[in-house]
């Protein structure tokens, strides 16, 4: 089994492949105060949940956004399975072109999804990464990645909208059954479920209209599922598109 790890600002997803098979997927809260050994003896208690035995992990690759946990996480998967795991960092074989101004810039999730995106679908596409932050990533005939946009994440502004206004409460986050919202509660899903959905159509609307062709999109994601089938385009939705490119990229460089 070969061990996918995306270190994300807001949780840490894991996904064990044997094969193409994608077997597990797990998430754990994601705390740059952690050390090694804590980690170590989460990722190990997670992954005896799924039944996955220590002596089956035979390689890693970890992308990470959150720079302080990298040595982190790379000490606890070694003291855990005694296995080097690969970063996704400048130098790594993607298959794929990085034309912008600083490539070394891009973030690994970014890299990852873009991979999975022209080596399991095609291109040119869009690929919406909807986590802490939207992401939305340009892909041209080729697989390389152009450019992108980013946008706060639903969550951020759905916990701004909260903690920046007196009397609007914490929500959880599903659609309300009707865009004019007849209480406070559905009044504040309507702006952030459809509000977002929204802004995706109009970005998308704008990506084609500045390319000149109607593009394929694709969205992964903690939060896509919640919003892109409130999009009035067609997303195909792949919620596992950064462990794909994980694993893609794994076998490029092993």
């Amino acid at each position: 089994m070969v061990l996918a790890i995306d270190i994300g600002n807001t949780n840490i997803v894991l996904g064990g492949f044997v094969g193409e098979n994608l077997e597990f997927v797990a998430r754990i809260a994601t705390n740059a105060n952690k050390t090694e050994d804590e980690y170590a003896t989460k990722i190990r208690s997670v992954l005896a949940l799924h039944n996955v035995d220590k002596s089956a992990i035979e390689g890693a690759i970890i992308s990470s956004v959150v720079p302080p946990l990298n040595s982190v996480m790379k000490k606890a998967i070694f003291l855990v399975y005694g296995v080097e795991p690969i970063m996704v960092q400048p130098g790594i074989k993607t298959g794929i072109g990085i034309h912008c101004d600083n490539p070394a810039s891009v973030g690994a999730d970014l890299i990852c999804a873009c991979v999975a995106a022209h080596h399991i679908y095609d291109s040119p596409s869009l690929v919406i990464d909807m986590g802490t932050a939207t992401k939305i990533m340009l892909m041209d005939n080729s697989g390389a990645f152009v450019g992108a946009s980013i946008i706060p994440g639903v969550s951020i502004g759905l916990k701004a909208l909260a903690s920046g206004t007196a009397q609007l409460p914490q929500i959880s986050l599903e659609a309300p059954k009707s865009v004019a919202g007849k209480n406070t509660v559905d009044c504040m899903r309507s702006g952030v479920v459809f509000g977002n959905a929204s802004l995706i159509d109009g970005m998308i609307d704008r990506y084609n209209a500045e390319v000149g062709e109607e593009l394929k999109v694709y969205a992964t994601g903690g939060l896509a599922s919640t919003i892109v089938c409130h999009c009035k385009h067609d997303i195909i939705l792949d919620v596992d598109l950064v462990l794909k490119g994980l694993y893609i990229l794994y076998k490029k460089n092993i």
